[in-house]
């Protein structure tokens, strides 16, 4: 293990989850603008599935590349580590990420605000700093139980 603090460790290991997350939105959400998707006429709820998606799908490349150099094992077992890493590490920072997009999508701007405009993206980075935060205890335990390899 690190030298590092465990709250250094635990923050390049939220930040590694947030890269993966980062993607993930950026290619969705142009993906639902473009194809102007709706579920109930909205397309927060298909933002919300097809970012996740493709932020998992990221992640776990991320994860992969980190978990199998340091760990010198390559292959399915360790595909398996990083879906359980990332899963986990990923569900906990949509939490903060998703919970502000609700809030200033519906309460906020009443489903008006779209991808294209400086303000949406804006309102993302203050979601993922809140994702940021709700990510860090659950980072905390998989590196502690040795779930996700620390980066740092």
């Amino acid at each position: 293990m690190s030298q590092r603090p465990m709250f250094a460790t635990v923050t390049v290991a939220v930040c590694h989850c947030g890269a993966g997350c980062l993607l993930g939105d950026i290619v969705g959400e142009w993906l639902v603008y473009g194809t102007d998707a709706k579920i109930n006429g909205h397309h927060l709820w298909v933002s919300y599935l097809v970012d996740y998606g493709f932020a998992l799908l990221f992640g776990i490349f991320f994860q992969y590349f980190s978990i199998a150099p340091m760990s010198g094992q390559y292959g399915p077992v360790t595909v398996w580590r990083a879906l359980k890493a990332d899963f986990l590490s990923l569900t906990s920072f949509q939490v903060g990420l998703y919970g502000w997009m609700a809030i200033y999508q519906i309460a906020i701007w009443n489903f008006d605000l779209r991808t294209n405009n400086v303000v949406y993206w804006w309102m993302m980075q203050v979601g993922m700093f809140l994702g940021h935060w709700t990510a860090a205890p659950m980072n905390w335990l998989l590196i502690k139980y040795n779930v996700k390899e620390p980066c740092a």
